[in-house]
Order: structure tokens, then C-alpha cells, then sequence
């Protein structure tokens, strides 16, 4: 991947004049590193192609060998300029003293220990000069060793509020107008070992121009005391983490409490879910009594929340057997028998029941799926209540335990795929994304969780999509509409994918999803040629396990 990426012409960058060419301020703490490894970090930022930049350091009253070094470095160049503290004030304090130094118009943090891409400034400012208007800007990055070795690329998506608040996804590179840093201000000591997870926090509840570059800029090097070699270098960096959080929420009016995730440095926010409001349950069905049975009576059975109703639309049945379990389900009052008496058509049964029912939370489920987790309704209402949310995605294995859907993703050409499809139920997945609540383009409509004022505001399902991409379709439209999808691994079910349709097997079923294909590209051709903003180019186009995508030539840097 490196080959194929980054052989970038260093001379010809060296020579570009922008026509916007703001300084950037690196801020470094300093704390008696390895001199070998801080005199790397340092010649990484002397080694840039763009010229435009200060490095900022704070000494937390390091040992004579290091202030050496430090005084040398000053000497050898203006725009290294250092602060020696009397004291460690610890990494937050000695950020905020090499803040204090800053005159660029953006700050990027650097760590003592680690090394910038000779190109990272010089694609942060491309970047600046495309969209003068970004406050804050991130890159993917990888890990390095002590020796020099490069391994654990993180090819990160684009803004994604949730992601952000299941761990601190950005992490390094990270550039931030300098006024906004002071705004909201700078670093909090309460929070070392987690203190930039903090501002970026902060940083994102004032400003929403936030961006992304996907290239690796940023080498975090690995060692023995480092977070990157160890995660139980710095224990207190995640309950600070914890901290961050809890109180990120609180000022953004939203009540929650903040647990432990799957995995050390992973956190999930338990929303409060308002008012318990009731929640329509629609499941389109043609006979099949005996899954649909199975499906009606995990709802029954598993469910923990109670303020549901179910709809189920028969679509035409035919089988004795599905009519009689109809009448039996009739002395359920929680349960409603729907007809939709025309040809199949997903979109127009899904259209024709929401219109029907009077709740604002509707839960869009397929027949031939099973309830798994018993919190599985509250795990998407506590999203699908937040006023920026358009429609929330669960986690769907099928039956052998692997996955079936972790997220949609969707690629440049039109095609579609479910992320980490089958990976093991207990599997981690790629940055641990398989297990944590986060932002994607689309979801599932076998199981999804939808606000009936969103569902009319963006009409519906599109009728003209009768088998496939409606669901999909349908997300696009709600995000067009500025709302966010969430897919959340807490609402847990098994889905015996198409058995009541069927597979796409006959010439009719190969040629309608030739038809509906078309359709999809031909609408949303602009969207998909932007790429998806959720899945990083840097990855797979050929496999849902988010490894890398090793012929891919980046559109950055050429």
C-alpha cells in the first residue's frame, strides 16, 4: 500500500506557492523521551514540504540531555521555539504552555515521541485552499516502532458524530483553527491521558466544519510505554475518558450515562429514553405462518420495552395455515392484521402501513428475522428520539452466529454491501467497528428504526424500487436532509435473509434487479461518485472486512 500511495514528488511540493498560506503551529509536551526518538519527531516536522510553520515546544523540566537537544534545535532554526518549565505540569498543562507560544493561524498536536508525514502540512493546507472556511481538519494514521517499522494503518471515515462518541477515532493528525482551540479553552488537566479526546469534544459542539483527509500523515510510534505499544500504559486516560464524555452530553442537553464499551479505550452512551413513547412495529408479510410466527413471538417474549404495537401486512397469502394463525393473533391486542391486496412491492407496503399508524417511532422488520436482545427497541429508540437522527440500523447475524449487517456501505460503481459480513458474531472487525455504535451512509431496512415526521418529510420509500435499494434509497434521502444514520450492535437479531422472497435467482428477479440497479445509479450518481463518507477509499472494494485496498491510487497528493 505504501508503494502504491505515497511516492509523492517532495520537490515539486517544496515549490508550491498557495494562494492561502496560513501558519500552523505544532504544539509538542515534552517529558524526558528517548533523544533518539524525540530527535526523529523533530526532524519529522523539520522535514516538511510546506514551509509555513512553528514548532511549539513545552519542557516539563526534562533531564539535562533533553533540554540539550531542545537548545540546539531552537538554535538551529527561528521557527522552533521552546518554553523550559520549572515543573511537569502534566500533558494538558504542558500543551497549554506551548499553546501559549503559538502565532499560527492553526495548531496540530504532535507527541514527543512520534512523527509527521513529510507531506502532512502541505496536504492539510491543499486542503485549506480548496475550503478556506474548515476549522478543523484530521488524517488517518498508522503506528511505527522504535526501529522504524510501520504496521496498524487506521483509515478513519469522515465526520461522524457517534463514532466519535464510542472512542477517539480522530486521534492524530488533528489541526484546529487556533481561535476555536482558545474559545473553548485549550486542554483540561482534569482530563490528561485524554485531553485531546476532550477538546476534540469540545471543538465539535461549536463548529460543524469539521474534515477529513484519507491519507496516513501521522506515525504514532509504538513502544512499551506508549499507549500505541501498551493500552494499559495509561489506566487513568480512560476513566478521564469516561469523564469527557459524560460531561460532553451534559452540555449538549442530552441525558445519558457513559459505559464501558466491549474493549479497553471503547464507550458506549446509554441514552435516557424520553417519555416512553410508543413504538409501531410493521412486518410485511405472505404466508410463511411458521417464521412468522417465530419472529411474533421473540417480540413477545424477549422484548424488555412494552409500549409497542405490532403491524403485520399480509401481502396476499395464500396458506391456510398463515390465515388461521392470523385469527389466533387477533386476541392480542397488541397485535394488528394489515392487508395490502396488490402486487408486491416493498416500498409501497412499507409506504401503505406507515400511513396507517399514529406512533412517531416505527421499527421497519422482515419476517424472517428473531429478537436476540431484549433491550433491542430502546437500543435504537434512545437514538431515533435525538432530533439529529433520521433513522437508526441494528445488528443482524445470520443463522450461524456470523454477521449479516454491522452498517451499509456503499461504493463509487453503485454497488452495495453489509459491513463485516460474515465475521464471527464475536469478532471485533476492523478498529473494533463491528462492535461499536457508530455513523453510516445506510442501514438495513430488514430492521430499522424510523421517526414517521422524517419518513413523510423525505416521502416515504421510493415506489420504484420494488425488491432492492429501497431501504438504502431511503437513508440517502434522509441524509440529504442533513439528519445522521446510526447503527447501533446493541439491538441484536438473527435474520434468515430472504426466505420469503427469495433469492434473486429467476430470469424476472435477475432483470427487475437489473432495472432497480439503473435506477439507484442514475438518481444518485453524484452521491456515490463523492465515494462514501463513512468507508474510507483506503479499503476493500472488493471485501466487507475493511482490509485494505492495496491497488487503490489516492486522489490526495497527485
Amino acid at each position: 500500500w505504501i508503494e502504491q500511495n505515497e511516492e509523492k514528488d517532495i520537490s515539486y511540493q517544496k515549490n508550491v506557492k498557495f494562494s492561502y498560506e496560513p501558519k500552523i503551529s505544532i504544539i509538542v509536551p515534552v517529558f524526558n523521551p528517548p533523544v533518539v526518538i524525540l530527535r526523529m519527531a523533530i526532524n519529522s516536522v523539520l522535514n516538511q514540504t510546506y514551509s509555513n510553520w512553528e514548532l511549539c515546544i513545552a519542557d516539563g523540566n526534562s533531564n539535562d540531555a533533553v533540554k540539550g537537544i531542545l537548545q540546539e534545535y531552537a538554535k538551529k532554526d527561528s521557527r522552533i521555539k521552546v518554553v523550559f518549565l520549572d515543573e511537569n505540569k502534566g500533558i494538558a498543562g504542558n500543551m497549554n504552555e506551548a499553546l501559549q507560544i503559538a502565532t499560527g493561524d492553526f495548531a496540530g498536536f504532535l507527541d514527543h515521541d512520534d512523527e509527521l508525514h513529510p507531506s502532512a502540512l502541505y496536504e492539510i493546507v491543499k486542503l485549506l485552499n480548496k475550503n478556506k472556511n474548515i476549522d478543523f481538519i484530521y488524517t488517518d494514521e498508522d503506528k511505527i516502532s522504535v526501529r522504524g517499522k510501520r504496521f496498524g494503518p487506521h483509515f478513519k471515515p469522515d465526520w461522524a458524530p457517534d463514532m466519535l462518541r464510542s472512542y477517539n477515532y480522530i486521534c492524530h493528525l488533528a489541526v484546529i483553527r487556533k481561535f476555536i482551540i482558545d474559545k473553548v479553552g485549550g486542554f483540561k488537566k482534569e482530563y490528561d491521558g485524554s485531553q485531546d479526546y476532550d477538546l476534540f469534544l469540545r471543538v465539535s459542539e461549536i463548529t460543524e466544519k469539521i474534515a477529513h483527509i484519507p491519507e496516513v500523515l501521522y506515525h504514532w510510534r509504538a513502544h512499551k510505554n506508549s499507549v500505541a505499544g501498551n493500552a494499559y500504559a495509561k489506566m487513568y486516560a480512560f476513566e478521564n475518558a469516561k469523564k469527557a464524555l459524560s460531561e460532553h452530553i451534559q452540555r449538549l442537553g442530552l441525558k445519558g450515562e457513559v459505559l464501558d464499551g466491549h474493549a479497553l479505550g471503547c464507550y458506549r452512551i446509554k441514552y435516557k429514553i424520553e417519555n416512553n413513547p410508543p413504538v409501531s412495529i410493521v412486518i410485511p408479510n405472505k404466508n410463511n405462518a411458521d417464521m412468522l410466527k417465530r419472529c411474533i413471538d421473540s417480540i413477545l417474549n424477549k422484548s424488555s420495552y412494552t409500549n409497542y404495537k405490532i403491524y403485520i401486512v399480509d401481502n396476499k397469502s395464500e396458506e391456510k395455515e398463515t390465515f388461521a394463525y392470523y385469527s389466533k393473533l387477533k386476541a392480542n391486542n397488541r397485535i394488528n392484521i394489515l392487508h395490502y391486496n396488490n402486487a408486491f412491492n416493498f416500498s409501497a407496503i412499507t409506504n401503505y402501513a406507515v400511513s396507517l399508524v399514529d406512533s412517531e417511532y416505527i421499527i421497519l422488520l422482515n419476517n424472517d428475522t428473531e429478537v436476540i436482545s431484549p433491550s433491542w427497541i430502546e437500543a435504537m429508540l434512545e437514538f431515533a428520539q435525538r432530533s439529529d437522527v433520521g433513522a437508526v440500523g441494528a445488528k443482524l447475524y445470520y443463522h450461524n452466529d456470523t454477521i449479516q449487517h454491522a452498517g451499509g456501505i456503499i461504493f463509487r460503481d453503485g454497488r452495495t454491501t453489509h459491513a463485516f459480513r460474515s465475521l464471527e458474531k464475536q469478532q471485533e472487525g476492523y478498529m473494533s467497528r463491528a462492535m461499536i455504535i457508530q455513523n453510516y451512509s445506510v442501514v438495513t431496512g430488514a430492521c430499522m428504526m424510523i421517526k414517521k415526521s422524517v419518513f413523510k418529510k423525505v416521502c416515504g420509500f421510493n415506489e420504484n424500487f420494488v425488491f432492492d435499494y429501497n431501504d438504502f434509497d431511503f437513508c440517502l434521502k434522509v441524509r440529504e436532509e442533513g439528519y445522521l444514520v446510526v447503527w447501533t450492535p446493541y439491538a441484536e437479531l438473527y435474520h434468515y435473509e430472504s426466505r420469503t422472497r427469495g433469492y434473486k435467482t429467476t430470469p424476472e428477479k435477475k432483470e427487475i434487479f437489473k432495472k432497480e440497479r439503473r435506477l439507484w445509479i442514475d438518481k444518485w450518481g453524484n452521491v456515490l461518485k463523492k465515494g462514501d463518507p463513512y468507508y474510507n477509499p483506503n479499503l476493500s472494494i472488493t471485501k466487507e472486512d475493511f482490509s485494505i485496498n492495496i491497488d487503490r491510487l489516492t486522489e490526495y497528493g497527485r
